[in-house]
């Protein structure tokens, strides 16, 4: 029975993930673009970016959400929104699945050990905050190893025309000062500004960023950021802390008044979902830039001051050039996307594991009938 539960969690778990983040696709997107970007301090700028204001190398990432989001569209269309979708999907069925299959074969190891020690007279029988964070950190640290490469890939889609408009932006500022060294012409920059800007974009697939990511770091660079992910499992263990916590005491609350009557609605669910991952994601968003830095294409410019070797290299250099602001960049739109799809997975989640388990008994009930 617990891992017929298991398996109907890690089923429901996929496909409330799924919905989640079809729907707030479009936010992650330009969340992600918001983390990767670099703003620098106003001492660095002078020794680290042309003066030109048309390098590129660093764009000041101060603009809305929505002006980001109409910007997108402008400039690569609606698509723009939705770069890295159909990776993001299989890292977010295999996340969810993976993630709720192992929480709840710790969940129900977690609540037989709590019956067992309440049996030798320790403890109410409940599992206690503390159990629910340890549970949470196992499943979020098989679920890391597990999909760091999807989430690799996902980022390189998410943050590629970036990267190229950037490198682009280098190629122009190269030009313009070739033009000056050497007394070109204005019509022959012109001309070769105007073939730049020509230029299409390559196609960059799935296939591509795998390329991509091999190329640089072979098998090693699947697994970039993985260190910071791994550290940022206490952001599921925080906010499942928290959900469980607060279901346990409406329930108690709920079976005090209504006299057994433990049944949670899905308006409640979304609520205390809602209120758990805003806690989680407040106090784990500087490691989520750092991680988006990691796997994020390193070619910035041409400017080592902007590359990261690894994760305390990233943090190091992010403090040196950008201030502790950098390690907040697109924490609103962040909180908005993440509060929300928590809220629509957890409902989701929530109804599936009823109707998956609701089939499970009737097809139960018709097996032992026909014995």
């Amino acid at each position: 029975m617990s891992e017929s539960n298991a398996i109907a969690n890690g089923l429901a778990g996929a496909g409330g993930g799924i919905i989640a983040q079809i729907i707030t696709y479009p936010l992650q997107a330009v969340n992600t673009r918001q983390q990767t970007e670099r703003t620098l301090l106003k001492k660095n700028k002078q020794s680290l970016v042309p003066q030109s204001s048309s390098s590129g190398i660093v764009t000041p990432s101060s603009s809305g959400f929505f002006l980001q989001i109409f910007q997108v569209i402008g400039n690569e269309g609606w698509g723009g929104l939705y770069s890295g979708l159909k990776p993001s999907l299989l890292g977010t069925a295999a996340s969810q699945g993976i993630y709720y299959f192992f929480y709840q074969i710790f969940k129900n190891k977690a609540v037989a050990i709590a019956a067992a020690r309440k049996v030798k007279g320790h403890g109410d029988g409940t599992v206690g905050m503390f159990g629910w964070l340890i549970v949470a950190a196992i499943a979020g640290s098989l679920n890391v190893l597990f999909t760091n490469p999807i989430w690799v890939l996902v980022t390189r889609m998410q943050t590629h025309t970036q990267a190229e408009r950037k490198i682009m932006d280098e190629k122009k500022e190269a030009l313009r000062k070739a033009a000056s060294a050497y007394s070109l012409s204005g019509s022959t920059l012109e001309n070769k500004l105007a073939e730049l800007n020509s230029t299409k974009p390559r196609p960059f697939g799935t296939v591509h960023a795998a390329n991509e990511v091999y190329n640089e770091a072979g098998i090693v660079g699947f697994w970039k950021g993985v260190i910071p992910a791994l550290i940022m499992v206490c952001n599921p263990s925080i906010q499942f802390m928290i959900y469980e916590s607060s279901l346990k005491h409406l329930r108690a609350k709920r079976s005090a008044k209504k006299q057994g009557d433990t049944t949670v609605t899905a308006l409640e669910v979304f609520l205390v979902g809602a209120l758990a991952k805003l806690g989680a994601t407040v106090t784990t968003y500087p490691l989520q830039v750092v991680k988006s830095r990691l796997q994020a294409k390193q070619e910035i410019g041409g400017n080592n001051s902007l590359r990261y070797s690894g994760t305390f290299d990233a943090i190091l250099k992010m403090i040196r050039y950008e201030g502790f602001r950098g390690f907040y960049k697109g924490m609103s739109t962040k909180i908005v996307q993440s509060v929300f799809a928590a809220s629509v997975l957890f409902m989701i989640k929530e109804e599936l594991v009823k109707a998956i388990m609701v089939l499970a008994n009737k097809r139960r009930k018709v097996v032992l009938k026909y014995e």
